[in-house]
């Protein structure tokens, strides 16, 4: 690895042109969106968190090993519920669940109960399970480390399922923001947008500290 040269500032901010041509890369695919859940504890009636993710991908080609890796900002509810148990559910959505997308992806934990009118349905490790999802993972903490803006997990896999297999393919950023309405996609941008900004000034700090 060439180091950098000593006119570079490194670990700053690209500049907008290198922000487009990096953009247009990511644009080459469409990531599912996942449901990630925890709770305080596995007893029944403890506190639970939810929030939508695109950070989640597969971590393991050993069929007998499998595990995953989760990144999750810091400043969500659902991530004080990782912390406090080292245990979440990932969940696939159907290509049709706009409500399960926007029931706990524009509110927060913090303020709101966004199992309200759910049953509390627990996976074996003790996480909500989302009856209508299309699928789930159950994944206990290995280990952690922190970029600055979030959480990333390195998980093993317990257990899992497909919960509804004539379902619609799984829910992804492209197809969410084709089928939400119009308001809606508009408070989805504007919460993208906000989470950017924390997010830029906790990777800034993180990188000022190393």
């Amino acid at each position: 690895m060439t180091p950098p040269n000593s006119s570079d500032s490194p670990f700053q901010p690209i500049d907008a042109a290198t922000a487009d041509a990096v953009a247009a890369v990511y644009d080459l695919y469409d990531p599912p969106l996942w449901l990630v859940t925890a709770a305080e504890s596995a007893e029944p009636g403890s506190r639970r968190g939810g929030c939508i993710a695109t950070f989640v991908a597969r971590a393991s080609i050993v069929r007998e090993l499998p595990r995953m890796v989760a990144g999750l900002a810091r400043h969500h509810h659902t991530w004080r519920m990782i912390e406090a148990s080292g245990r979440f559910t990932v969940h696939l959505l159907p290509g049709d669940g706009l409500d399960l997308v926007l029931r706990f992806g524009l509110t927060t934990g913090h303020d709101t109960d966004k199992f309200a009118g759910l049953p509390d349905r627990r996976t074996p490790l003790g996480s909500p399970l989302i009856d209508n999802a299309l699928s789930w993972l159950d994944c206990r903490v290995e280990t952690s480390m922190s970029s600055g803006d979030r959480s990333i997990y390195l998980a093993e896999v317990t257990g899992g399922g497909v919960l509804a297999p004539e379902a619609e393919p799984p829910m992804t950023v492209g197809r969410l923001m084709d089928m939400a309405p119009r308001d809606k996609a508009d408070e989805l941008d504007r919460l993208y947008a906000r989470d950017g900004r924390i997010d830029a000034d906790a990777i800034l700090g993180w990188r000022r500290q190393r």
